[in-house]
Order: C-alpha cells, then sequence, then structure tokens
C-alpha cells in the first residue's frame, strides 16, 4: 500500500504515568495538520527491508497548537517501542494520517457512556473541547470511564476531575484492577470498567457508547450494552492491537 507521508521532528518526551510515555511531534515541513479530535496517525519506519507501522491516537484537542500529541505504552522487546524510546528531541520520523471515525458526531441530547482502558482514553482528551461545549448546553450527560492497573497509572486523570468538578453532568470514573483507590471517593473504584458501567443503569433511549482500548473490555462492554438495548449504530469502538515484535 502507497502511504502520503510527512515528516514529523519530535519536540518533547515525557513520562506521565510509570507505564505511558507522552510524544510530542510538530510537522517538519510547515504544514498544517488538521484533524478531527479522536481520529488517529501512523508512524512509519523501515523494518529489514519493508515498511511498516503503527496506529496512535491524537491525544491533543485540534486547533489548539501545531503540536501533535500521542501516548505510548511501551511494549517490552517492541519495535515501536524502541524506536521512539531511542528518539532525541529534534530526530525526524515519517508519519501518515490523520484516520479514523472514532469521533463525536452530531447526536441528539443523549448522555456519552465515554470507556476507555489505559491509553485507550487518549481519544476522549482530544475531544475535551467539544465536550466541553455539549455539557454547556445543557442537553448532553457524560459518564468517562478509565480501567487502569492503579492510581499510579491514571493518565489524564487530572484534566477529566477538572472537568467533573466544573459540570454536574459530568463524571469521571477511575476503575483499579489490581490496587485499591488511595482515598474512598466516590470517583475511584476497585474493578473492571466492564462492571462499572454495568452499575451506570444503561438506557436505551438516551445513552451512546463509545469505546476504547484493550479489545477484551471492548468486546466485553459492548455485548453488556447490548443486552441493555443498545443498537450497534449507538455502540462505537476502536481497539488497540498490541504489537508485540
Amino acid at each position: 500500500m502507497s502511504w502520503n507521508t510527512f515528516p514529523l521532528v519530535l519536540e518533547w518526551i515525557s513520562e506521565i504515568t510509570p507505564t505511558v510515555r507522552h510524544l510530542a511531534f510538530r510537522r517538519a515541513d510547515q504544514e498544517p495538520f488538521q484533524y478531527i479530535a479522536g481520529q488517529f496517525v501512523n508512524l512509519h519506519w523501515d523494518r529489514d527491508g519493508k515498511r511498516t507501522h503503527r496506529s496512535y491516537s491524537v491525544a491533543n484537542p485540534p486547533g489548539e497548537s501545531e503540536i501533535i500529541e500521542i501516548a505510548m505504552a511501551p511494549v517490552e522487546g517492541g519495535f515501536a517501542t524502541g524506536k521512539l524510546l531511542g528518539l532525541e528531541p529534534g530526530d525526524m520520523l515519517e508519519a501518515s494520517g490523520p484516520y479514523g471515525r472514532f469521533v463525536l458526531r452530531d447526536d441528539p441530547a443523549c448522555r456519552y457512556l465515554l470507556v476507555a482502558t489505559g491509553t485507550g482514553v487518549t481519544p476522549y482528551r482530544s475531544m475535551l473541547p467539544r465536550i466541553r461545549e455539549l455539557l454547556e448546553s445543557g442537553d448532553y450527560r457524560v459518564d468517562l470511564l478509565l480501567g487502569v492497573r492503579g492510581p499510579d497509572e491514571l493518565l489524564y486523570g487530572s484534566e477529566f476531575r477538572e472537568v467533573a468538578a466544573e459540570f454536574e453532568n459530568f463524571n469521571f470514573h477511575a476503575c483499579y484492577s489490581r490496587r485499591p483507590p488511595q482515598s474512598s471517593s466516590a470517583w475511584e473504584v476497585s474493578g473492571y470498567v466492564q462492571a462499572r458501567l454495568a452499575d451506570l443503569g444503561v438506557d436505551a433511549d438516551t445513552d451512546i457508547a463509545y469505546l476504547c482500548g484493550n479489545p477484551a473490555m471492548v468486546d466485553q462492554a459492548a455485548a453488556l450494552l447490548k443486552e441493555a438495548g443498545l443498537g450497534i449504530k449507538l455502540i462505537r469502538r476502536e481497539k488497540y492491537l498490541s504489537a508485540r515484535t
């Protein structure tokens, strides 16, 4: 397949949790990068004489800067992991995109159930400005559920909590599968996001669901939602498949 690629230059890389790296790039050709919140980019490399690529959701909102941010959970021995962690500010690579239809649509008034595991939450971070607009209208509600192993891995958690503090019609649910919450706050619970989702009283007449991250979570959550009566068009999915090599 022929890709229409463009050059990216690394601006910075940081560790945002013990298991996630946050990387920021800029187009080296000075061209604008136009995308819709929720879309992803492909990063391209040569490998053993062939072209290969990996896909990453854009983690920052469109239009706020010329930066393209991604979140990466390093995979031990992973090809893309080695390439990205070997970059220094100023280094360049090839990219293509944007791609994907995992975006907020022009839906009528509803409750959005935004469910994610790990770096699967990055599309929702990109959507935050649009989510704020919908919340301000008073016609929409949002429940955002993020599943991680423990409190130290709650990527972007402070940003989602800020929105929850600002809007009564936005709820953030941190779900910890391996380690208990650090407090007795209502927004922190032990267990998987699927279990928390089941506690939210899914309503087929008012709810639209987005599922992103671990394929097992996506499949299990989709099955739960279907049992609650949500039609397939109201369950929007994006699976993150981990490349081990």
